[in-house]
């Protein structure tokens, strides 16, 4: 009788064990669509390093240079028609951020120099279009801004130093990091490639996504944030209170990870612009992700750590009315 109640017993106990290592199993199961888009990526050359790398250029010193500049180049320039009819770099196509992805096909063999007011949306849409078929796409550093002071939009947004003085901007150390799983997205496609397309359309259709330095000092326990600085600048700066530094930040070096996928991820860099294309990549991977529009320069212009060497490149990503040269521009004809 008891050998019956303990068979009995066994019985009734596999299934549950069963059942529980099952269940336990599928909760560590990475969702299945990010890991087919991830690896697409990493096997691709399309990791973030790589993206990220080469992806500004400056404007060339003179008008003697410009035809020279943009020979390699489709220049797509994504201001409003008003501002580009307004004057324009000559050849230049206006095209609105919603259409950018149909210009892979339109370049041809060009190089792709995406165009906007600051360099800042140019960056995003740099990313988008680098996942999207185009590499080796650029955008023009500093905008129109740099090109001709009649289109500086960047010393009035650079010229407050919000940060300075403030409450929550310290120079304290790090945090140490946690590790999570890469976001969820949602796809019914199975092939890397195809899921990449669809995922860039998507960041495409909801538009940049950024936030104000006023946002982010008075409310930056909403938000994961991440100084895309090195080490030395991270202290010598100082940075936002509770600021994360991932850098590098790269799926195959499973530090993109760090990033905490349940809330909203604000990255911020000396401009602006690499963290442009930070987000927009980001966004593709399925973060809530935004960029800090100016980046440090928006936050503190004046702060001592720029230095003042022009070779140096804290100094080199200062903004500064050097940065501005005096080329010309083209406006459209009037109809």
């Amino acid at each position: 009788m008891k050998k019956f109640r303990f068979y009995f017993f066994l019985m009734l106990l596999i299934p549950t064990v069963l059942f529980t290592s099952c269940k336990d199993t599928e909760n560590e199961v990475t969702d299945p669509a990010i890991t087919t888009l991830t690896n697409y990526i990493t096997t691709n050359a399309l990791d973030l390093d790589v993206v990220t790398t080469g992806f500004v250029v400056g404007a060339p010193a003179t008008d003697a240079d410009v035809a020279a500049f943009l020979t390699p180049y489709h220049v797509i320039d994504l201001r409003s028609a008003t501002d580009f009819n307004a004057g324009h770099i000559n050849g230049a196509k206006n095209v609105a951020f919603a259409n950018i992805l149909a210009e892979v096909a339109a370049a041809g063999t060009k190089k792709i120099l995406v165009v906007c007011y600051t360099g800042q949306t140019a960056c995003y849409a740099t990313a988008l279009l680098r996942l999207y078929g185009k590499p080796d796409t650029q955008a023009l550093k500093w905008g129109m801004s740099g090109w001709n002071v009649a289109y500086d939009k960047w010393t009035s947004n650079t010229t407050g130093n919000p940060a300075s003085g403030h409450a929550n901007w310290n120079t304290n150390a790090a945090p140490t990091e946690a590790t999570y799983e890469l976001p969820a997205i949602t796809s019914a496609l199975t092939d890397g490639n195809a899921i990449l397309k669809e995922r860039v359309e998507k960041v495409v259709a909801e538009g940049t996504k950024t936030v104000t330095n006023t946002e982010l000092l008075t409310n930056h326990a909403n938000y994961f944030i991440n100084n895309y600085f090195s080490a030395t600048n991270y202290t010598e700066f100082g940075h936002v209170v509770g600021a994360h530094r991932i850098n590098p930040m790269t799926l195959a070096g499973n530090t993109m990870k760090n990033l905490d996928p349940s809330k909203k991820i604000i990255t911020y860099c000396y401009t602006g612009q690499t963290s442009a294309i930070i987000t927009a990549y980001l966004r593709v991977l399925g973060y809530d992700a935004y960029s800090l529009l100016f980046g440090m320069n928006g936050l503190y212009n004046s702060n001592a750590a720029w230095g003042t060497d022009a070779n140096d490149t804290d100094f080199a990503n200062k903004w500064k009315a050097s940065n501005i040269k005096s080329l010309s521009t083209v406006p459209s004809p009037s109809k």
